[in-house]
């Protein structure tokens, strides 16, 4: 059996097809030849810095080449690629990198003041690259990026070789408390997104390396746009796969979401794939299309895919009226340590409900005492996915413990969700557990009502926190950002119209009319949310 390494498989691609494009940002193009010789580069750089096998390498980057081309390089050198949140303040950046144990960071020249406030607290790190950007050279004290990818080195294969046991790390948001790293054997996460293969398309999974390279020459070229911010798993994991087909990825020009500029590349580039993160970006795609009909050529889209937050139905059903016929709205269930819990498939003429999931293979959905719950039943249960799943998180066997399980004999994952198997053996998600709002002894999951109270057409996004109450513990508050066009809700309207749907114990008691915090991600950060809906009430109330 295959074991699966993905600096093997690429290096096969790129001797495979050499002129394809493999990276695009912007006017910028790197051909699969260019990626493999600049990783190549970049990871003999990091062996002759002092790393050994398996040390860790932060991404302290926004969107660019240079993000795929770390993880390339570190993949090439058998040393660990994380992801870094490029909000953090200087303090989450010292927590993340010292959790890390980083020994390199390659962070973008424009996030060198940071760098440069923390580093001194961070002995353990061994080298700084940066990439410069227009109006950001790379500092005095860091190794120029593009210097050391000039270089031509060979083909770069460590002394210590590289294994299917070596790790990637993916960090979590962190909304709910500290970040901690999720840790994926590279075998695991190859086999866990397809193996090279496409379910959807009907590919069967690889076989060897080399095969990917003779597949890929065969292929016509695809090209997946990442819309989401790379140091989120639903986006780098699309890219990943991507590039494991043989195909190009491309990323905005701009560090920030715009759905103009989105639609603008897909129209240049004739992109066919994109990786997004649910309503944050889905509900300005929409609403660009509306505003201008016919502007842009989306012939070539195939598949949008998203994962992490709820999509709406109203919006899929909007965008599928945009698109080619046989495009496809991919919704997945998954999260940072279990991917491929369910998914939502939805097609013109047959979008799927929303939070409505058919069960991925390998999962189910079990009581907190690991029984499994029965469809039709109507009980609440845990979703958690077996087979491939991560080895558990990096220097926290607490957490490990909790969330990898071990249910009727074997390992299960389980981050969290809850849901109720339907008598078809659908999932209906009902949202995380650790953000469930007890309001009088009643638990309510944000998810729902907040999936209800965006049905209203007044409501352009929406988040539900439980607030503190004195007599039932919780009530329930809706952070509502209303449509610009309309005029703003009141609370008694989006009670009237959630109790059209949901239990009237699911109603929100209070409102705040304000953008809703979301991470670049797009997920909602109820920390955040919380609040700022307790502040905004008792200035309400001093009022």
């Amino acid at each position: 059996m295959t074991e699966w390494i993905y600096a093997d498989v690429w290096e096969a691609i790129a001797d495979a097809i050499p002129d394809r494009p493999a990276l695009i940002h912007g006017p910028r193009l790197i051909t699969w030849r260019e990626f493999d010789r600049r990783a190549d580069a970049l990871a003999a750089f990091l062996i002759g810095a002092g790393l050994q096998r398996q040390a860790k390498v932060g991404a302290y980057l926004f969107n660019a080449p240079e993000y795929l081309e770390t993880y390339y390089a570190a993949f090439k050198a058998g040393l660990v690629p994380f992801n870094t949140n490029y909000r953090y303040a200087a303090d989450e950046l010292t927590y993340l990198f010292d959790n890390a144990d980083a020994e390199a960071i390659v962070f973008h020249a424009e996030y060198a003041p940071m760098v440069e406030a923390i580093r001194e607290r961070l002995p353990g790190v061994k080298a700084w690259i940066g990439v410069a950007s227009p109006g950001h050279p790379v500092p005095a004290w860091a190794s120029d990026y593009e210097a050391i990818v000039a270089g031509e080195v060979g083909r770069t294969i460590p002394s210590w070789g590289r294994s299917g046991d070596d790790l990637l790390f993916l960090y979590t948001g962190g909304t709910t408390g500290m970040p901690k790293a999720v840790m994926w054997r590279q075998d695991d996460l190859f086999n866990v997104l397809g193996a090279g293969g496409n379910v959807l398309l009907g590919v069967p999974p690889l076989e060897t390396a080399r095969e990917a390279g003779e597949r890929a020459r065969a292929a016509e070229p695809n090209l997946t746009m990442a819309a989401a911010p790379l140091m989120h798993g639903t986006s780098q994991f699309t890219a990943l796969g991507s590039l494991t087909a043989g195909g190009a990825v491309a990323v905005l020009p701009s560090h920030r979401f715009s759905a103009t500029e989105l639609w603008d590349e897909v129209h240049r580039l004739k992109v066919n794939n994109m990786a997004i993160v649910g309503q944050a970006f889905a509900a300005p795609m929409l609403e660009a299309l509306e505003a201008h009909p016919g502007r842009w050529d989306l012939s070539s889209v195939r598949r949008i895919g998203s994962s992490g937050v709820v999509w709406s139905f109203e919006n899929k059903q909007g965008l599928l009226q945009h698109l080619p016929a046989g495009a496809i709205l991919f919704d997945s269930l998954g999260s940072s340590e279990a991917v491929g819990l369910g998914a939502s498939m939805s097609a013109a003429g047959e979008t799927a409900k929303t939070a409505r999931f058919v069960v991925g293979p390998n999962s189910a959905v079990f009581t907190e005492d690991g029984v499994r719950v029965e469809p039709g039943s109507g009980e609440k249960g845990l979703v958690a996915t077996a087979g491939f799943v991560p080895v558990g998180y990096y220097k926290d066997p607490e957490k490990s413990a909790r969330t990898f399980r071990t249910f009727e004999g074997r390992r299960w994952s389980v981050p969290g969700d809850f849901a109720i198997v339907e008598a078809d053996g659908s999932m209906t998600l009902l949202g995380r557990g650790s953000q469930v709002i007890n309001t009088g002894g009643e638990k309510v999951f944000p998810e729902e009502v907040e999936e209800a109270l965006k049905r209203h057409p007044a409501v352009r996004d929406a988040v539900v926190v439980g607030v503190p109450d004195p007599r039932f513990g919780e009530r329930i508050c809706a952070v509502v950002e209303a449509e610009p066009s309309a005029a703003p809700p009141t609370l008694a309207e989006l009670s009237s119209h959630v109790k059209t749907q949901l239990a009237d114990y699911k109603t929100p008691r209070e409102l705040v009319l304000a953008p809703v915090a979301r991470a670049p991600n797009g997920k909602v950060d109820y920390k955040a949310s919380k609040a700022l809906a307790i502040e905004a009430l008792k200035v309400a109330a001093a009022g």
